[in-house]
């Protein structure tokens, strides 16, 4: 494999020198790139090469995909990379430290299957989690650490503390509602992030959310109860994901929204959840994690 390439902000190619890399020793992590050919595969892989201290070494897609055998830094406009982008994640993950996966919650158990039976680590920004396969998940973390957060924005996960918050101060007195814009290429609904906007607002209240989150309302539906927490979708063009809770009182609202401009927001904090893994001991982690919010 040729030296690895990082692009900087103004987009011109640095490269490392054999004996820079040796230099740096094992402060390099070796990454693999599930989706490899797609837009956020593209942009994880611009992600990874910005980086000092992570070095791509894997990238898969789905089987017959036409851009099997690809050049993966070509794909994502970084230039050649000498990673080939392969159907086999078993083979992808010979050489990775740490995968990053951005797919869907059955393809993403697969993943942390064959990463647990490899002993490597997983950092999933894959959403729509039932319950059970969420229990799954947790089987694999007591093996290897994982990763998996809805959302790997560093400002979505800020909102995340002050929804905590904010419901503390504001306690039962307030109604909560929630709404989530996304593109209409968007499969879940409603998105991963929103459902743990809710999650979070429903403990922090001592509420099962589950129990009073309201997806529907249609016709004689009766009056809003106290403790339900309204979830509402859109769906439409190419909004990469906006979200706003709203705490509604008697004569006064407080909204806290985050609107995403580009999918970069994502492939950086999934580069920093990477980079915070390293050494880390078996477990489930989330961003907050990540970020020391807990």
């Amino acid at each position: 494999m040729g030296c690895p390439l990082s692009v900087n902000k103004k987009g011109r190619k640095a490269q490392y020198s054999d004996n820079d890399i040796q230099n740096i020793g094992d402060k390099f992590m070796k990454v693999a790139i599930v989706g490899a050919a797609g837009r956020m595969g593209a942009r994880l892989i611009q992600a990874v090469q910005e980086s000092k201290n992570l070095q791509l070494s894997g990238a898969t897609e789905r089987p017959g995909h036409p851009q099997i055998g690809s050049d993966a830094g070509v794909l994502a406009g970084v230039g050649e990379l000498g990673v080939q982008i392969s159907d086999d994640l078993t083979a992808a993950m010979q050489d990775a430290d740490v995968l990053i996966d951005f797919t869907f919650p059955e393809v993403t158990l697969k993943n942390m299957e064959i990463c647990a039976t490899l002993g490597k680590m997983i950092v999933s920004g894959s959403t729509g989690f039932t319950p059970e396969q969420k229990k799954q998940a947790e089987q694999y973390s007591q093996q290897i650490p994982v990763v998996l957060a809805p959302n790997m924005s560093v400002g979505v996960n800020a909102c995340f503390k002050l929804l905590k918050e904010a419901a503390n101060i504001l306690g039962d007195d307030f109604d909560v509602e929630i709404v989530e814009l996304h593109h209409n290429k968007k499969k879940d609904s409603p998105s991963g992030t929103a459902v743990r906007m809710g999650e979070v607002v429903a403990d922090t209240l001592g509420r099962d959310y589950n129990q009073v989150a309201a997806y529907h309302r249609e016709g004689m539906c009766g009056a809003r109860t106290q403790d339900e927490i309204g979830m509402q979708t859109v769906r439409g063009g190419d909004i990469v994901g906006e979200h706003t809770v709203y705490f509604i009182g008697m004569g006064e609202r407080i909204e806290i929204s985050h609107r995403a401009m580009s999918r970069d927001m994502f492939a950086r904090g999934a580069v920093r959840a990477c980079q915070w893994l390293k050494d880390k001991d078996s477990g489930l982690y989330d961003m907050q994690d990540v970020l020391g919010l807990n």
